[in-house]
């Protein structure tokens, strides 16, 4: 394996080779947020308004729930970023006749449109991301990827099953 640094990585520590799996994908995950909020900040989108409104685009109409459900995150982590992109003019909330208390939430005229600026943004990021990388690569790395995922969600759902919880990561001091 080439331990040379990768270009603008002077501080690349070559033992990076050997480090733990978990902290090399949050280190991935991180350089892939990083490079798309670099991105985004052009269009006033951040990271976390960019998640819900992917979501938005595939399945217009979710409630707050179902939203923060299908991005991993919580609700009032949900209830943030959904404020901002509302006072955005990006969003709208509607109740939905027969249930008063569940919001829908739809995207305006102004949300479609960011969909063909966005979107393109974080195709160059994955492409960026895969440089030097052959297509059986890439196919390996996909499938370990959702080998752990599904690993890991099956973990944490046999711990809810014996009422274990994944504690809050903000902690109130």
């Amino acid at each position: 394996m080439d331990e040379t640094a990768p270009s603008g990585h002077e501080d690349f520590d070559p033992k990076l080779t050997e480090e733990r799996l978990a902290r090399l994908v949050r280190l991935a995950a991180r350089a892939f947020n990083r490079s798309l909020q670099m991105r985004l900040q052009d269009e006033g989108i951040t990271f976390g308004q960019w998640i819900f409104l992917r979501i938005l685009w595939y399945n217009d109409g979710l409630s707050q729930r179902e939203l923060s459900q299908r991005a991993h995150l919580t609700e009032p982590t949900a209830h943030a970023a959904l404020t901002k992109l509302e006072k955005q003019g990006v969003i709208t909330r509607q109740k939905m006749d027969g249930n008063k208390r569940t919001l829908r939430i739809f995207l305006t005229p102004k949300g479609w449109e960011l969909r063909d600026r966005l979107e393109p943004m974080a195709h160059d990021v994955n492409l960026i991301s895969l440089k030097g990388l052959e297509e059986d690569e890439v196919r390996v790395l996909r499938k370990g990827l959702l080998a752990i995922i599904t690993n890991l969600e099956a973990d944490e759902n046999a711990a809810a099953e014996q009422g274990i919880k994944v504690p809050a990561t903000r902690s109130s001091f």
